[in-house]
């Protein structure tokens, strides 16, 4: 998916400082919604979250993966992208996904747990 067809004002929403939600399912139960930072790449259609090893959604997802919704709104504007989530956990990985997220936020705080939620955008929804 090229995400950079989606236009410049979908790009902007995604590099604005806003607060996202990250969906993910429980078994036999309603989804698990948190608020989170998330960073999106537009020509490799990957979001990324980061967040500690130990949380609760890194578990959901799982070594297996998942699929996930991540979303952030702004009065009327609003946009949801879909995917399926993986942990990583390389060194290198979680220092771009930091990098990313300081970028579009504040520089996080020391977390030597950390792992990256990367999600590949199959689907967006939205209107921006």
């Amino acid at each position: 998916m090229n995400l950079v067809e989606q236009g410049a004002g979908f790009a902007a929403f995604w590099q604005e400082r806003h607060l996202c939600t990250l969906s993910t399912a429980r078994p036999g139960r309603p989804p698990h919604v948190v608020p989170v930072g998330a960073t999106l790449d537009l020509e490799t259609a990957v979001a990324r979250v980061i967040t500690s090893g130990g949380s609760y959604k890194a578990g959901l997802i799982g070594a297996s993966g998942a699929l996930v919704a991540l979303c952030q709104v702004d009065g009327r504007r609003w946009s949801t992208l879909e995917g399926r989530a993986v942990i990583r956990t390389g060194p290198e990985e979680v220092a771009d996904a930091e990098r990313r997220y300081a970028a579009r936020y504040k520089p996080p705080r020391v977390n030597p747990s950390r792992v990256v939620v990367e999600i590949q955008v199959t689907r967006v929804l939205g209107n921006v």
